[in-house]
Parts: structure tokens; C-alpha cells; sequence
């Protein structure tokens, strides 16, 4: 079909009624974004020359995108995520700051409500033969450079299987397994005991892999432990480690990997002492640095649904 409708009167009049441009009624925002995607959408169908059968394809695959409950995980592994971390370096760097630990994607496997312990916390709840131990420890600075009191970590990562606590299809998982919280002492300091983790893939009949496939994509990231870091006079810090050594590291399929985020990892001993599985294990220094308030307001806090457990 080579006509072009889009720019024609009677398009622009239903792309204006479908938004309810001309009620005053509703929530305006709302109608401003209604109104610029209906239409990129209807001018990428003029343009494409997109066929019923394939708009009644997409419209399907969202219904099956919303039974799979994997929205999230698809702005991950369509770079949506990534692209708002990318406008926020932006702004970041029209605002001048500069220096902080670099923000990554929170990822869909977050859950509020782990116990929150006093400079260390052991998160590894259940036995799992197949993952070494590991301790995660550092250091929480504000933009001064000095160590920052109060300071909230979380951390969440997967186990041996690839699997994440409250999201385990197996049910092997304790709740609150590798999740939990430190506050930080005058010193600043945080420490996570746990088990060494491995990355993960989309569930591979669900519908995020469905379309990967289409586009000749893998589903997989590499091992990564998330973290959020708050503070009454700091930012929020959204962000994860890569493990190093994963083949993956550069080849995430959620875009997460940054190259200051990939510490060290180093082999210690002495890990009986202090209440791990084995004697022998590994260590990540990982050291956090915050970044100030703007005019005394936090600007990366981010509201999306989450999952949430009392514990």
C-alpha cells in the first residue's frame, strides 16, 4: 500500500478525540503522552506500511506480555531502562554533578522489607552446595569524602540456579534469601556474608525471550548483585556489581554493565571464623559514594511498582 493517510485531516481528528484533547476534564499529562505515542505509533504504521495482521500480532504478544507479568524484564532487555540512566547521566552533567558511584537498572526482582542489621548482615538463608562463599564489604562516603553515618545498603542477588528469592519457580527459597540491609555505623562501613551468585536468563517460553528470538538476541546477564543506598542528606543510589571474570560481563542482554562496576574479586581465608560455609572464600570490595541533594530535594528517586514482604 503506498498511500499515506497519517497527515490527513480525519487521522489527526481521531489521534486529537482518542486523547480528549479538547476536554478540559482528565489528567493533562496524561492526554500530552497519549496523544504523542498514539501518533508515533500511527505514523510508524503509515510508514512501515504495517499490515492488520502484523498490528494484531503486536497487540496479542502485549497480552501475553501482561499474563507473563514481564513488562519489567522487557524495558530491561529493550534498552528502556538503560535509556533513562542514560538522560539522568545527562542531567546529572548539566547540573554539575559529578563524582559519585555511577548509577545502573534496578532490574524487576526487587523486594522491599528485609530485616535491616547493624554494619553486617549474613543474607545466605538457605544451603546451596553449588555456590561458594563470598563477602561483599566497603565503605558508604558522602560527596565530601567522608563516611557516611545512617547510611540504609540493600543488596539482592541470585543463587547457584539463576534464581531470586520470592521469584524462585522451584520454591527453594526461604524469604528474604540473599536479600538484606545493613545500616551503617559512624564509620561507614556495610558488609554483606552470602553466597557467590550467577547471572540468569528470561524465562525462555515467556514473552520476553518470545521476541529476543525474533530478533536473533540472547536472553542471558551475567552474575550481578544489586544494590540501593539511601541516606537523609544524599541521593539514592540505584546501581549492581558485575562478578568478574563472567564471560558475559559485555554481552548483558539488560545493558547494566559499566566498567567502574565490575570490582575486584579477591581469595581469602579465615572464613570459618566468621560463620561462613568454608574457610576458604572471596571477597568484593565495593566502595560507595553518594552525591548531595539538589536544592535539598532527592531527583533519582524513581516510583514503580514493587514487590513488598514484612519480614
Amino acid at each position: 500500500m503506498s498511500a499515506k493517510v497519517f497527515e490527513s485531516k480525519e487521522v489527526q481528528n481521531l489521534l486529537q478525540a482518542a486523547a480528549n484533547l479538547g476536554s478540559q476534564d482528565g489528567n493533562q499529562r496524561a492526554k500530552q503522552i497519549t496523544h504523542r505515542l498514539l501518533s508515533d505509533l500511527f505514523k510508524a504504521i503509515d510508514d512501515l506500511d504495517m499490515t492488520p495482521d502484523e498490528i494484531w500480532a503486536g497487540v496479542n504478544y502485549f497480552n501475553k506480555l501482561g499474563q507473563d507479568g514481564e513488562a519489567a524484564l522487557l524495558a530491561a532487555g529493550l534498552g528502556l531502562e538503560k535509556y533513562l540512566d542514560i538522560r539522568m547521566d545527562a542531567q546529572d552533567r548539566e547540573a554539575d554533578i559529578h563524582g559519585g558511584t555511577p548509577r545502573t537498572i534496578e532490574g524487576p526482582l526487587y523486594v522491599a522489607g528485609a530485616p535491616i542489621r547493624e554494619g553486617v548482615s549474613k543474607i545466605d538463608l538457605n544451603a546451596d552446595e553449588d555456590a561458594a562463599p563470598l563477602i561483599i564489604r566497603g565503605t558508604v562516603t558522602g560527596s565530601d569524602g567522608k563516611p557516611v553515618e545512617g547510611a540504609v545498603v540493600e543488596c539482592w542477588h541470585a543463587n547457584s540456579k539463576g534464581f531470586y528469592s520470592h521469584f524462585d519457580p522451584t520454591g527453594a527459597q526461604d524469604e528474604f534469601n540473599l536479600r538484606g540491609a545493613v545500616k551503617t555505623r559512624a564509620d561507614g562501613k556495610y558488609e554483606f556474608r552470602t553466597l557467590m551468585p550467577v547471572g540468569y536468563g528470561c524465562p525462555p517460553h515467556g514473552a520476553t525471550q518470545t521476541l529476543l528470538n525474533t530478533l536473533a538476541r540472547h536472553g542471558n546477564r551475567p552474575a550481578h548483585v544489586h544494590f540501593f543506598v539511601t541516606s537523609d542528606k544524599s541521593r539514592k543510589l540505584t546501581t549492581q556489581i558485575n562478578i568478574e571474570g563472567d564471560p558475559l560481563i559485555w554481552d548483558d542482554f539488560a545493558y547494566a554493565t559499566r566498567e567502574e562496576l565490575v570490582p575486584h574479586v579477591v581469595e581469602k581465608t579465615g572464613g570459618a571464623a566468621l560463620g561462613l560455609k568454608a574457610d576458604a572464600y572471596k571477597e568484593i570490595r565495593f566502595d560507595i559514594k553518594l552525591t548531595p541533594l539538589v536544592r535539598g530535594k532527592d531527583n533519582q528517586l524513581v516510583n514503580r511498582p514493587r514487590a513488598a514482604v514484612t519480614a
